[in-house]
């Protein structure tokens, strides 16, 4: 069901969902609130990821979009029934009211409940001190939606909040199990990592960083690489590299001492997928944490290198 309320207030958007609620016998349990400002091309991917991530987690989706119609109003979409998991509730807002989202979103949250805010594309330099931002207890942002994804995670970090998360993150889940099962199955004392990425890889850089941290050792990060993505970690040990290689953003080639080399499933992962897997987790994520304070570390000796060759 679709139900479209234009000029609206928050409490005739409430009124909507209860009469529908009713008129289709759907029960309200959703587990948490999700806000997503999406604008512009963003805005259907991210509703297409929203709506295959509450299908695992029940959810109210508040989708917060700028249009450009003459006069100050807030036009909703409301989505539910069998088909629709959760809610769904499109906001666009006009005129002045685009500085005054906050308010209309708070009245829609779900009440005793996580409250999650996404930026699919550009995000604001410090999410936690965003209007929309201040609503969540977990903010995430994608570094990759940005037109400069190395600075993009670079101001994530040197603006972190505890509950803040960025897709980048998530995608190196796959890098970070196997890079930890490869040290568990082979342990050796660390000499040296190197990690390689194609050119803008914001990845790389979180990666290294979340290296550095775990292992106590400068990692050399290179750009420019062929391929797609991560392409290439080496760790040096006492006994030889472990090398985990990948070009085609699907198998990577891995390597350790004494083993002959052999194909492993590294696949880069869909919009989805990554939303799905990161609101698995809805309380504040340490390793990450810690990984950033690393990169801000990098990113400080980096400027104080820079300062003493001019």
């Amino acid at each position: 069901m679709i139900i479209n309320v234009p000029d609206t207030t928050a409490t005739g958007i409430h009124m909507a969902l209860v009469k529908a609620r009713h008129s289709i016998g759907v029960a309200s349990s959703m587990v948490f609130t999700m806000i997503v400002i999406a604008e512009g091309k963003y805005y259907d991917r991210a509703l297409e990821a929203c709506e295959d991530a509450g299908r695992e987690h029940p959810s109210r989706i508040i989708l917060v979009s700028n249009g450009e119609a003459d006069g100050d109003h807030v036009d909703a979409e409301i989505r539910l029934g069998e088909e629709v998991p959760g809610e769904i509730i499109s906001l666009r807002f006009h005129g002045e009211l685009t500085e005054h989202r906050a308010s209309v979103v708070l009245a829609l949250l779900l009440p005793d409940s996580p409250v999650v805010a996404w930026w699919p594309g550009s995000a604001p330099d410090k999410p936690g001190e965003d209007p929309l931002g201040r609503l969540a207890s977990r903010r995430i942002t994608d570094a990759m939606g940005s037109s400069h994804p190395l600075a993009a995670i670079e101001r994530r970090a040197r603006n972190y909040s505890p509950g803040d998360t960025d897709l980048t993150w998530t995608r190196l889940t796959p890098w970070r199990a196997l890079l930890a099962s490869a040290l568990d199955s082979y342990p050796a004392k660390i000499t040296s990592v190197s990690v390689e990425a194609a050119p803008n890889n914001a990845a790389s850089m979180l990666l290294s960083a979340w290296l550095e941290d775990r292992l106590k050792v400068r990692v050399d990060r290179r750009e420019g690489t062929k391929g797609i993505g991560v392409t290439n970690v080496t760790l040096g040990t006492t006994k030889g590299d472990i090398v985990i290689a990948r070009e085609d953003g699907r198998m990577a080639t891995f390597s350790a001492p004494g083993l002959p080399r052999r194909q492993v499933a590294l696949r880069r992962r869909e919009l989805n997928a990554l939303i799905t897997e990161e609101l698995r987790r809805l309380d504040v994520d340490d390793i990450f944490a810690s990984a950033m304070g690393v990169l801000v570390d990098r990113c400080e000796r980096r400027d104080a290198e820079k300062a003493t060759q001019t």
